[in-house]
Formats: C-alpha cells, structure tokens, sequence
C-alpha cells in the first residue's frame, strides 16, 4: 500500500512527520509520498516558493526508511488538486492500494472538494484521528463515512480504493502557521521541527515577513 500525503509544507514541522509514521506503521504502509503543492485551490498560497518547501520536506525525511519526497505537482501548471495527482498516481500503481492522508479538519471539508467521488474510486482515505476528536458533525460528511467506512486495516488491502479508515495518530499541537508567526515575530520554532529544515529557513531568511500570521488547524 501506497501512502499519499499532500500539503503546502509551508514549512514541513514534527506534526508532519510524526502522524505520517503513525500511519505507515499503523495500518502498514510500504512508504508514504509527501507531495508539496505548486498552487493552492481552497487556501492562502504558500509563502515559499515550492522548491524551497520541496528542498525542507526532502531534509526532513532523508532519514526516515519508506518517506519519499514527490515532486509531481511542481511539473504541472494551474491549481493542484488532489483527483488529478491520484489519477497519475493510479496511471502508475493501476491495482496497488493507494491511501490518501488526511486530517479531520481537511475530511470535514471533503464534499467539496473537486470530484470527491471520483477520489474514493481512485484512493482509500485515511483519516488521521486525533485524541478527543470525535467523527464529523456535518451529515454530508457522515454519509459519507457510512457509505464507505472500514473498521479493520486488513480490508484496506483488499481493494486499491473506495474505503475510509480512522487512523490515532500522535496529539501534537503544532501548525505551520504558527510557526510562520513566532518566525516573524523574531521567536524561534526550535523544537517544533528538525533542525535541518530550521537551518533552511534561516539561511535563506523565510518567513520573516509580518503577514506569517497564524490560523487554526495542525496539519
């Protein structure tokens, strides 16, 4: 099985790196692939250029057996959206289980997202569950769950796509954004990720700028 894990990156940080172990080793994922994002649909763009957020996930997992750094949506123009590095994703693995990474803030949000449908029919979804986060509130998003929720990580294997499985990952109360904010306010985020990722940062001076400023959400 294939993990698929997209975001801004914006900068990669321990929440990051920590839940995407938790899932690898929780339902067994022979490697999970963190692709950094080239143009946001449905948030603020990057603050950094989409090499530079390439170049921080890539030391930040060199270590890490089964993390790989994806850099498929940087050779594309225009919004990335999840259905269409899927779908090149799937040209590519056409009967491997493909899973999707998520967190609850980003599931809450899924119907309306591009061709949800479509992206069940391409990929499981991986929910990553915090501790004391309990399911969806929003009926769309609970029938969902109902339609496709899997209880054991065995039927995840089964079939390359269409199952929805909640995953406890590590409670780990960091956000990139914060990180941006405590950067810009002359703070240091030591600590909150690797030190080769801060020693990024601090080289080529990102994120110093006063509009780092933070917003909720973990992931």
């Amino acid at each position: 099985m294939i993990g698929i894990f997209g975001g801004t990156f914006d900068p990669v940080h321990f929440g990051h790196l920590r839940t995407a172990l938790d899932v690898m080793h929780g339902v067994g994922l022979e490697e999970v692939r963190f692709i950094p994002l080239y143009q946001a649909v449905h948030r603020d763009q990057p603050e950094v250029p989409a090499r530079l957020r390439l170049k921080m996930v890539q030391i930040a997992i060199r270590r890490q057996q089964g993390f790989v750094a994806d850099d498929r949506e940087m050779q594309r123009t225009g919004g990335s959206y999840s259905v269409d590095t899927l779908s090149e994703i799937r040209q590519e693995w056409p009967d491997k289980p493909l899973c999707l990474l998520l967190g609850m803030d980003a599931f809450n949000g899924f119907p309306e997202w591009r061709r949800p449908d479509e992206i069940l029919r391409l990929a499981h979804l991986i929910v990553m569950q915090r501790p004391g986060r309990e399911d969806p509130a929003d009926p769309r998003v609970r029938g969902i769950v109902e339609a496709h929720r899997c209880l054991r990580r065995s039927q995840l294997k089964e079939r390359p796509s269409g199952c929805i499985f909640f995953q406890p990952v590590t409670q780990m109360e960091i956000s990139a954004s914060r990180i941006r904010a405590m950067i810009a306010a002359g703070q240091t985020p030591r600590y909150l990720l690797p030190e080769a990722v801060l020693q990024v940062i601090e080289e080529n001076r990102l994120y110093r700028s006063a509009h780092s400023a933070p917003s909720s959400g973990s992931f």
